[in-house]
């Protein structure tokens, strides 16, 4: 297989690109040796993700680089631009949040995802935390604790944090530049791990509220006093240098990698990130892609990172200017292993569960493709409409890969005509997306499914068969309880019946959840930011006057709401007071 087309590649360091039969990358992988690489995909037996792979290969091509270095480089922008099918585990959907002290007049503490370095480089960040709701924790602490500014435009009178002693009414009042100073010196402090200020400050203010027994304002303080002792003091390493640092440990078996990565800020273990996927590649390259990947996307980086020695921690620093280290002895090879010893036991707490849900996932997929006729099933693309009465008309769209969402892919479309048309909001939004991957040379999935039954899939293949794609279109059918029903599709269109317990039928009632909730989630977004003069826009007779005494009558949707349809009648003719006492209902 590929004998004559392996001859030509040399024995030089660069990247290749694994298409399938439609042309489409779905594999992008470097190697210091191309040719040895190559030959490896096509001898010998393979399992898991390699083997089905190797199964899609139709051709392949690679580019020649003048070190490995940069094809580690191009590797990671060859990826961002193709978005490769198999490459798609390997990628770090997650943003991790930071903690910004800004550098204003006035300083503010925020909680910032992928914070702007260049816009932003006079601010202090500190982070990663490992999720928002850590992040937000300690703002709270530092904010209840430091009368520092919370809003974010200045107003002209004392807020309600003045009152409660919370901010030093910078809006109206001078405050003195050495208090700001201090409290700035003591978060910076508090953030890079001396806990002692902040602590001492926390005890005074719980032991104050005691003596005054106002007993649950002292809980309060208590609780956060907990928060210090039980959730960063108790993560110090054996570390005492203060140095900002991740530690990367590895576990692999049965194809299968897990990576566990360990983050210590100012001397404390701060949390972790960890993963398991299977392997398409060996466990130096999958273990140098997911890194890099991981350091390619976050912006504040660590000053070091402990790695295993199965990795070239010169090419890492070279690519990433951080110094990338591997410890042989001491503290820091202690604290390695027991990286490597944590990916362990994720592996073997995980593995079980992965492998029945993956086997059960790849397998309805494969069942669905066989029903519908469709060699090679993989990318699905799926759609829903909502509207309310008409108004605030909107389409979702959402990706599943291999039976798995992908969030990274979804779509939300604003639908032009705002009227109750379902074949008219299908056709549109169909021909938006698809004439978008025409013009952009996006990925075309290997399946449509909409929402609705024949009429919603007849519109679809209209739209479809007029852009000249051969892309197959099928329904799923809800019944009176809004519960998955029918998969409609074939041609001539029929209903295809499916064991309503097979896992098929668990995985479409699945992915039909998920494009519905996505859709209405975006549909109450849209109706959220529109004015209630807005919404009565929307409603048939209601005319500018009615409009005006309702709103001097109400004021508010919430208010009409709880107005009764006879009382609505007193500026309302019947019909339009039924009508939108009915619209009020529905909207939530």
């Amino acid at each position: 297989m590929f004998k004559e087309e392996l001859s030509l590649v040399p024995h030089l360091p660069g990247c290749y690109l694994m298409k399938n039969k439609n042309d489409n990358v779905i594999y992008v992988g470097k190697s210091k040796n191309l040719k040895n690489r190559l030959t490896s995909y096509f001898r010998g037996t393979h399992t898991g993700k390699t083997a089905m792979l190797v199964s899609e290969i139709d051709h392949f091509e690679y580019i020649i680089t003048s070190s490995e270095l940069e094809a580690l480089l191009l590797e990671i922008n060859l990826i961002k631009k193709y978005n490769p099918r198999y490459n798609i585990l390997l990628r770090d959907d997650k943003s991790y949040p930071y903690i910004e002290l800004t550098n204003d007049k006035v300083p503010r503490l925020v909680v910032v995802r992928n914070p702007n370095i260049k816009k932003n480089k006079t601010h202090k960040l500190f982070g990663p935390y490992p999720n928002v709701t850590a992040a937000r924790e300690t703002v709270d602490i530092l904010n209840r604790l430091y009368p520092l500014r919370k809003c974010k435009t200045y107003s002209k009178k004392e807020c309600l944090y003045y009152h409660i002693g919370q901010c030093l009414g910078y809006c109206t009042h001078e405050v003195d530049k050495e208090i700001k100073d201090n409290m700035r010196s003591e978060i910076i402090s508090f953030l890079n791990g001396n806990h002692e200020i902040v602590t001492k400050k926390l005890t005074s203010e719980m032991e104050k509220y005691s003596d005054k027994m106002e007993y649950e304002k002292a809980m309060e303080y208590k609780s956060m006093l907990d928060y210090i002792n039980v959730v960063l003091e108790k993560q110090k390493v054996e570390l005492d240098d203060n140095i900002d640092r991740d530690v990367v440990g590895y576990y692999t078996n049965n194809n299968y990698l897990s990576v566990q990565i360990l983050f210590i800020r100012g001397g404390k273990l701060l949390d972790r990130k960890r993963d398991l996927f299977p392997m398409v590649d060996t466990e130096e390259e999958e273990l140098t892609s997911y890194i890099s990947k991981f350091y390619d996307k976050h912006k504040i980086k660590p000053k070091e990172v402990l790695i295993p020695d199965i990795l070239d921690e010169n090419i890492l620093t070279q690519a990433f200017d951080i110094k990338f280290f591997k410890p042989q002895k001491g503290t820091k090879k202690n604290i390695l292993d027991l990286a490597s010893q944590n990916a362990k036991i994720y592996y073997n707490e995980q593995m079980s569960l992965i492998e029945k849900d993956e086997e059960k996932t790849l397998n309805a997929v494969k069942e669905l493709g066989s029903i519908l006729n469709i060699s090679n099933l993989s990318r699905i693309e799926l759609f829903d409409n909502s509207n309310l009465f008409g108004s605030f008309n909107v389409s979702g769209m959402v990706v599943f890969i291999d039976g798995k969402p992908y969030k990274n892919e979804y779509r939300k479309f604003k639908i032009t005509n705002d009227k109750n048309d379902d074949y008219g909001t299908m056709r549109e939004v169909i021909y938006r997306r698809y004439f978008r991957v025409l013009k952009d040379k996006l990925t075309k999935p290997d399946l449509i499914i909409v929402d609705g039954g024949i009429g919603q899939v007849k519109v679809a293949r209209e739209v479809i068969d007029s852009l000249n794609m051969n892309i197959p279109v099928v329904g799923l059918k809800k019944n009176d309880k809004h519960n998955t029903s029918e998969l409609v599709g074939n041609d001539p269109i029929e209903i295809i019946n499916i064991d309503k317990k097979s896992n098929l039928f668990l995985l479409l009632t699945k992915m039909q959840d998920e494009v519905h909730n996505y859709t209405i989630s975006y549909h109450k977004q849209i109706r959220s930011k529109g004015a209630l003069s807005s919404i009565l826009d929307n409603i048939d007779g209601i005319g500018e006057k009615r409009k005006k005494e309702l709103l001097k009558k109400y004021k508010s949707i919430n208010k009409m709401k709880e107005a009764t349809k006879e009382e609505l009648e007193e500026i309302l003719p019947s019909n339009v007071a039924s009508n939108f006492y009915e619209f009020l209902k529905e909207y939530n």
